[in-house]
């Protein structure tokens, strides 16, 4: 099934390009989200007259994430946890934890954009964490783990 993208979809494409789907996808996850169109002639004229519209707020959305990522990358995010002799915690730092610590700090950002090498750190020390902004902005956050008392 032909398709236009009214979203940027992860995987598939960008706001206004032309895919083919299977029929289920398009009907029971794109069609229903409002993701896409189906390509007639009506709805790439539609598209045409929309485009300027969207390319302004794209670059403002673009701007906006490279300004937050400077931000961040500037920022160090500090936890304690409890930890034996050898550095290893009793429990761990999960993905929760760096959306909580960015939220406190002033970031809403979502879970599923934060992205973290395995789900969890499990040793005391330094690590880094990447924050998806935009579909082409990544800001890398450094966070380190020290051991209560």
């Amino acid at each position: 099934m032909k398709l236009i993208l009214r979203n940027d979809v992860e995987n598939l494409g960008r706001y206004g390009e032309t895919v083919r789907v299977a029929p289920g996808f398009a009907r029971n996850y794109l069609l229903p989200k409002g993701f896409a169109v189906l390509a007639t002639d009506g709805n790439l004229r539609q598209l045409e007259a929309e485009r300027d519209a969207y390319l302004k707020k794209a670059a403002a959305r673009l701007a906006n994430a490279n300004e937050v990522k400077a931000r961040l990358e500037s920022l160090t995010l500090s936890f304690q946890r409890k930890a034996g002799e050898d550095g290893k915690l009793f429990g761990s730092v999960t993905l929760h934890d760096i959306g909580d610590a960015l939220k406190a700090q002033g970031y809403e950002i979502a879970r599923r954009d934060i992205l973290l090498a395995e789900h969890h750190v499990k040793t005391t020390g330094e690590f880094t964490v990447s924050v998806k902004l935009h579909h082409d902005v990544k800001a890398e956050v450094k966070g380190v783990v020290t051991a209560e008392g």
